[in-house]
């Protein structure tokens, strides 16, 4: 036997006295950002490995043969992940609700549900209305948490038999949910010729599916009304697509082109049917199951749909009402703003129509110039540029409050900064205060001791100062840097140290002609070693400057010797 999941189970296979563990895993993974589901092969952990070895010996001696070193063992994490790491928590979440303890709040769980998924689940449930704001059910979400069901399919069959045309609804309604409930794969992602060939009986599980699909029409009939859209598909391929979009109105998709495969998802996903489905031609369609893919079986989008059904642009329009937005954009273009009014269906864009610019319009079009471009686009000047990288070295000793100089950070927050900059009708990016902006972060009243923590000069031992030259924002252990004249240091024996003694100045000993002749953070230990050498090779090239033996005691000055006065 090789080792499977099922070697972990408890299921007991007659006849096995031997195990072959190459000590890899088949895991689901979850695409969160794009809301789908793949498996990945990854390494097996030890307690699993354990359980596939204790397979050959359930009925007698047995042998396990483990196609790894030992010491790849040792380096296996001890346990798999929990499942609920990487599930959908959508129908966990309703239950949770019901349950009155939203979100798992308040509940001894041997592992919480991971924050951002459990958010996502009930902001799903909040678009299903089947939670209300604060996560608590629904009379809608009681009745479905009731149903022997899912979630989805459950909004799906009870949306579906309100709402479809004919007497026959609820029936309809229970064939399509039965249909994407059940194990049964459509050939080329294309649903309705699967519920065709099911109802013909000649689909494997025609049988099984049937009993369902009564199962479920009894339920459709018994429960109680809904509000629900008016479906207006008149083919049964398109009341499937219908049905599945009352499930999932965020994965109502439009083809990314004439003649293409790829479509993309309300969610903003982009995924391809299968090549020759028979889906191919639809301007619109319902996903039901998308997954992760490589190649060209994703026609370059990284996702492949596995069932879909075909849908009306209208009822496309009314089941995604909930995602349909009116807004108004405007975009910097070679120094000008074009604005544009647009209307989509989540991430489809349904139209999109020039319009007069307005003064209102100059500020969101520089931002989002700056959101795309990145800092780069903005005039840096010195003083912008010292004070990002001031501030950078205090959040990274001190933390918060003091603001994260990192490009993403500012970027993500750049309506707060920089937009206070930008009036009116002016588009000149050169013109920008920057610096100004960066300073609106500054938190009150810690930004009084700024100067304290990071100066932008150093008084040195001459009597003059020295720029403080402060390493970049994205530098994780950069070291802000003195350079100065060597005979400026004399008798400086402690370095200084900024943000509260954190970090020590980095100096760098120029030559009288501004040459780096030592860089040291110990300037102690560099005048009683390194110094004689650069004494004994610099008194002789440079003459009219300071090198005495002792340096401790010699004056440091920014001047050079003076010659004797001839008699």
């Amino acid at each position: 036997m090789v080792s499977t999941a099922l070697a972990e189970s408890s299921l007991t296979v007659p006849g096995v006295h031997l195990v072959v563990d190459a000590g890899l895993s088949r895991e689901v993974r979850r695409d969160r950002g794009r809301d789908m589901s793949g498996l990945v092969t990854v390494s097996a952990s030890r307690a699993a490995a354990e359980q596939r070895a204790g397979r050959a010996a359930r009925q007698g001696p047995g042998a396990a043969v483990r196609v790894f070193a030992e010491s790849d063992l040792a380096g296996m994490p001890a346990q798999s992940p929990p499942q609920i790491s990487s599930s959908d928590l959508t129908d966990a979440a309703l239950w949770l609700a019901c349950w009155g303890t939203p979100r798992g709040e308040g509940l001894a769980l041997l592992t919480p549900p991971p924050a951002a998924e459990i958010r996502a689940a009930e902001q799903t449930l909040h678009a299903l209305g089947l939670v209300d704001g604060e996560g608590r059910p629904t009379a809608s979400g009681t009745r479905v948490a009731r149903l022997p069901i899912g979630v989805r399919e459950a909004r799906a069959l009870l949306d579906g038999a309100r709402s479809l045309p004919g007497d026959q609804a609820a029936r309809t309604a229970a064939e399509i949910v039965a249909a994407v409930s059940d194990d049964h794969r459509p050939s080329g992602a294309d649903l309705p010729r699967l519920l065709q060939d099911l109802r013909a009986g000649r689909a494997p599980g025609a049988d099984r599916w049937r009993r369902e699909r009564d199962r479920l029409t009894r339920i459709a009939r018994d429960t109680g009304t809904s509000s629900a859209p008016t479906i207006t598909a008149s083919t049964p391929a398109e009341q499937a697509g219908a049905v599945l979009a009352l499930a999932r109105p965020e994965r109502i998709a439009h083809r990314t082109g004439e003649g293409s495969r790829s479509y993309l998802l309300a969610s903003g996903t982009r995924a391809a049917l299968p090549e020759g489905s028979g889906l191919l031609g639809a301007a619109w369609i319902a996903v039901w199951e998308v997954q992760r893919a490589p190649g060209r079986a994703a026609d370059g989008t990284g996702a492949v749909i596995r069932a879909a059904a075909p849908l009306s642009e209208e009822d496309a329009l009314r089941i995604g009402a909930g995602l349909l937005v009116e807004e108004r954009t405007a975009l910097l273009e070679e120094g000008s703003v074009r604005a544009r009014q647009r209307r989509a269906l989540g991430a489809i864009e349904l139209a999109s129509t020039p319009v007069a610019t307005t003064a209102r319009d100059t500020v969101p079009a520089v931002l989002a110039h700056v959101r795309t471009r990145g800092l780069a686009a903005l005039p840096m000047n010195d003083s912008a540029r010292d004070l990002r990288a001031r501030l950078a070295l205090v959040h990274r000793e001190l933390g918060a409050p003091w603001p994260a100089m990192d490009e993403a950070t500012l970027l993500e927050g750049v309506g707060t900064w920089l937009a206070p900059q930008l009036s009116g009708r002016t588009t000149r990016l050169d013109r920008i205060d920057v610096a100004g902006g960066l300073r609106l972060l500054l938190p009150w009243p810690e930004a009084a001791a700024l100067e304290e923590l990071v100066p932008q000069r150093l008084a040195v031992p001459s009597g003059s100062t020295a720029h403080i030259d402060y390493p970049e924002p994205d530098a994780e252990d950069g070291r802000p840097v003195v350079a100065v004249k060597l005979q400026e240091l004399f008798g400086l024996a402690e370095t200084p140290r900024l943000v509260r003694g954190r970090v020590p100045v980095l100096f760098h000993l120029l030559s009288p002609a501004r040459r780096p002749l030592a860089i040291t953070d110990d300037l102690r230990s560099f005048w009683d070693g390194p110094y004689r050498e650069v004494r004994k090779e610099m008194r002789g090239r440079y003459p009219r400057h300071p090198w005495p033996e002792d340096p401790w005691t010699a004056p440091a000055t920014s001047r050079t010797t003076r010659r004797p006065l001839r008699s």
